[in-house]
């Protein structure tokens, strides 16, 4: 089952989604034209006035992937799952700075420093942190054209850093509460990609395992804790991880090496949680929060598949029964639109080459997603894939299994490039 299909009227009005089979009846009607690929709208060739239906937008925000779902009544009518590229900016800043730092001590001998002109405004946030509120509004605004979305509901799970790493340092109420048992255990999960750390099982239920036993002395801090099936964890007793899996030293220290890892992606949620939502109220649409532990009570009660985007559609209060009418939900990636350095240094921090400061090329552009009707030569045939422009009539077609010259006049655009790679 495919998501449902958006439609715009002829003044490109958001009218109630349809399913794929009706959409394909108007296209074939010639009552209906396609608008957009994704995600897919066709616009209708007259002015409909109809009511729209209570359609709610859910969203699962995540570090590295944003669950997106809508909603309509109890039926789950479209879903996404938006990739972000946080680290990938991350990454290109620090070699910014690298490059930066490495030619200002060879070029200057001495600078006054500089810090009065460095002050941050309220509420700034890395750029690679901002990315995540700016990825996700933006496909918030972008939905809300297309569809009569009439409230949204959003995720507002914390993360407790200090009592993830050190619960006891808590009261008693706070350490008995059911929510963090679940956000405890949902951590977990993630961390250990829902798999039993001592045989490797993934379709079974898992239990808490102390790393080093309570009974000897261990603590229930996160790091010191793991995933084990009930098997596992009855044979391994109140053991120490070291004398169960002696005769496996590299699980041994594969384990000890993965329940050490960073809570760099549950701070980076808690970082952005608040701007999201503040971003979210000012659209005027009413909002709804959730909890971690309230979604997964929910997805656990209905037993709903562990992904983001079903997570999204289990947010909140939510009925008794939850029909989803698509098991195909849009796979986003952000991209990024481009570089604006002109000089491309190589890895010493040297210049090598200057890019042109044109992006458009006889109507083209890097990144635009194309059909190709190429009548003859070794290359002959229908090909659709995305292109790297040239500033000559020679641009790169850019397929899943190759890669090859293609003349511009052979091609028709069939998405323009909006900084995102989609698949299904």
């Amino acid at each position: 089952m495919s998501n449902f299909v958006f439609v715009l009227d002829t003044t490109k009005k958001p009218l109630n989604p349809v399913h794929p089979a009706q959409a394909r009846r108007l296209l074939k009607q010639g009552k209906a034209a396609v608008f957009r690929r994704y995600p897919f709208t066709i616009i209708l060739f007259e002015e409909i006035t109809e009511t729209p239906k209570n359609i709610t937008l859910k969203l699962d925000p995540g570090s590295q992937t944003t669950g997106i779902a809508l909603v309509q009544n109890n039926q789950v009518i479209w879903g996404a799952e938006l990739q972000h590229r946080g680290q990938q900016i991350q990454d290109a800043l620090t070699s910014r700075r690298q490059l930066r730092r490495g030619r200002r001590g060879r070029k200057t001998r001495y600078r006054q420093p500089r810090f009065l002109n460095r002050k941050r405004s309220e509420g700034w946030l890395p750029p690679s942190l901002q990315h995540r509120v700016d990825t996700t509004l933006t496909w918030v605004k972008r939905l809300t054209r297309y569809c009569p979305i009439n409230s949204l509901a959003v995720e507002l799970v914390k993360f407790d850093l200090q009592k993830q790493e050190n619960p006891e340092i808590s009261g008693v109420e706070y350490r008995q509460g059911t929510l963090y048992g679940w956000e405890v255990r949902e951590y977990l999960l993630a961390k250990f990609n829902r798999t039993c750390q001592y045989c490797g099982a993934t379709d079974r239920p898992f239990e808490i395992d102390h790393i080093h036993p309570r009974s000897k002395g261990g603590s229930d801090r996160v790091s010191k804790l793991t995933l084990a099936c009930h098997n596992c964890n009855q044979s391994k007793g109140n053991q120490d991880i070291k004398d169960f899996l002696k005769e496996k030293p590299n699980l041994v220290n594969h384990i000890l090496r993965q329940a050490k890892t960073s809570l760099k992606d549950a701070a980076g949620v808690n970082s952005t949680r608040l701007k999201l939502f503040l971003s979210l109220r000012e659209l005027g649409l009413p909002i709804e929060t959730g909890s971690g532990g309230l979604t997964k009570f929910n997805r656990k009660r209905l037993k709903v598949p562990k992904t983001h985007w079903q997570d999204a559609s289990c947010l909140g209060k939510i009925p008794d029964d939850l029909i989803f009418k698509t098991n195909q939900p849009l796979l986003i990636q952000a991209t990024g639109h481009g570089k604006r350095q002109r000089c491309r240094p190589n890895k010493f921090g040297f210049p090598i080459s200057h890019a042109s400061r044109a992006k458009l090329f006889q109507g083209f552009q890097t990144g635009d997603l194309v059909s190709a009707l190429i009548p003859k030569g070794k290359f002959a045939g229908l090909y659709v894939g995305r292109i790297a422009i040239r500033f000559r009539p020679s641009f790169v077609l850019q397929l899943p299994e190759k890669k090859f010259d293609v003349h511009p006049k052979y091609l028709t655009i069939m998405h323009k490039n909006d900084g995102y790679n989609y698949a299904f």
